[in-house]
């Protein structure tokens, strides 16, 4: 007799178990998939957003200068930096951060407005053509072809140098480093005991002790407590509102689509779009792959994850803050104290562009944050870019050497572009000369040519 077959009892009012759905945010920048979760993006992209939201006064004051009007620059850099980095969000969803960049501005005011005396709507059209031609180098492969031709020792050398770089920039910005007022070398040691200094250093080391604890949003927290401080016991730190209306400019009058692209087209500011071309082509290029590179976005083939889509976002972004009268846009390196919180996503640029999008309206809170508040946060992913520096190969010296070469004229030049060209160079000549010239391939050597060429005719920033 066969034994009767059992059912599993089933309760009539308790409905099976329905399978946990992944939520459409993180379905839709891959969240959970890239190991992150949605409230590290949102706390890192606040600190992406805190750690470069000082350009909103670096970039006014600069075209300041130049005879632009500074409260309608502050509502377009951040309306540059709110669409660029929406853009980058939802389009490239990486976690890299978009804004009108400080190098770029100041050949902007210095060089074509005050240099060669051109209008700011002159200007505003020079950004226009670059971000144009910016866009076709973009779409049509060509900057895809650059970073594929990206020797490793130069690629790596790139982030130890921006690195570096990045340390420079925090030490410079609080007094920690400063111009050697002296005959000598060109820096020297600032007060130590100054206030700023001091602060930032504790900062960095209050950074350590949060991030090897991994306590969640420890860069932020350190901003905010630096902040704070400042506000309690820096005078020049000053509570002055919470509101504040935008303002377009003196009498209504915006630089909104005031743009004289025919008036850039002349022989005499050709070559200043041109020269912007190339420093933003290998500046972006170098700062997105660096940046990809931290948040775990590059393959093992090489490749950044929506690399072309990331290479296009930060050229259109030069044709829309063109259009609303800011400076050329590009990507911020300062994106990598974002990933060092955690960010790994699309989102995180999403949140840094909302932010700038209501700081056009918050714009006296944007005061309480002191620069020796973010300098700890850029100090410490400058030091954790130095481990780039592990991934050289030493067997293979003259790969590895071109790519130290690259690293520390960065810093001694402060100027990205000018690394990556003696890095290209020196790889290209040692080759040569050592008879490897069987590993050089065509477009190491074509882009090392481009680049000494550049140079060597002076049009290089």
């Amino acid at each position: 007799m066969s034994q009767p077959q059992l059912r599993p009892v089933v309760s009539q009012d308790t409905p099976p178990a329905a399978p946990k759905e992944v939520s459409k945010i993180d379905d839709y920048f891959k969240i959970t998939a890239r190991g992150s979760t949605q409230r590290r993006e949102i706390i890192a992209g606040i600190t992406t957003f805190l750690a470069m939201v000082y350009s909103v006064f670096v970039v006014p004051g600069m075209l300041g200068k130049a005879g632009f009007d500074v409260s309608a620059v502050f509502v377009a850099v951040c309306l540059t930096a709110a669409f660029g980095s929406l853009l980058m969000g939802f389009w490239a969803r990486l976690p890299i951060a978009v804004g009108c960049a400080i190098s770029l501005t100041a050949f902007m005011a210095f060089g074509l407005v005050l240099g060669k005396g051109l209008s700011p709507q002159v200007a505003l059209g020079a950004v226009a053509l670059m971000g144009i031609v910016f866009t076709l180098i973009s779409v049509t492969g060509v900057r895809s072809w650059i970073l594929q031709n990206l020797p490793q020792g130069v690629a790596h050398g790139t982030g130890v140098g921006i690195g570096l770089f990045l340390l420079l920039i925090a030490a410079n910005g609080v007094g920690l480093v400063i111009k050697n007022p002296h005959e000598g070398l060109p820096v020297a040691l600032g007060d130590i005991t100054a206030f700023p200094v001091l602060m930032s250093l504790v900062g960095l080391a209050a950074i350590f002790g949060l991030e090897t604890r991994k306590v969640p949003g420890g860069i932020l927290l350190v901003v905010v407590a630096l902040s704070a401080a400042g506000l309690a016991f820096d005078p020049s730190v000053k509570f002055t509102g919470v509101f504040a209306l935008p303002s377009l400019g003196a009498d209504g009058k915006s630089l909104i689509g005031s743009m004289d692209i025919q008036g850039a087209l002349s022989m005499a500011v050709l070559p200043s779009v041109l020269a912007l071309v190339m420093t933003a082509v290998f500046d972006a290029t170098g700062t997105i792959r660096a940046v990809a590179g931290e948040a775990g976005q590059i393959n093992e083939n090489g490749y950044i994850h929506n690399g072309g889509r990331a290479l296009t976002t930060d050229s259109i972004s030069s044709i829309f803050s063109a259009l609303v009268g800011g400076a050329p846009a590009a990507a911020y390196i300062e994106s990598t104290v974002g990933t060092a919180a955690g960010a790994r996503t699309g989102l995180a640029a999403v949140v840094v562009g909302a932010s700038f999008l209501g700081l056009i309206f918050f714009s006296p809170l944007a005061g309480l944050v002191p620069a020796y508040a973010t300098a700890p946060a850029l100090m410490y992913v400058g030091l954790l870019m130095l481990g780039s520096v592990s991934r050289m190969h030493m067997d293979d010296k003259i790969d590895a050497l071109s790519g130290l070469v690259c690293a520390v004229f960065i810093l001694l030049t402060c100027n990205i572009v000018t690394g990556i060209m003696l890095g290209f160079c020196t790889l290209v000549v040692g080759r040569v000369i050592s008879g490897e010239f069987r590993k050089l391939n065509t477009g190491t050597v074509a882009i090392a040519a481009a680049l000494a060429i550049f140079y060597g005719g002076g049009w290089a920033i």
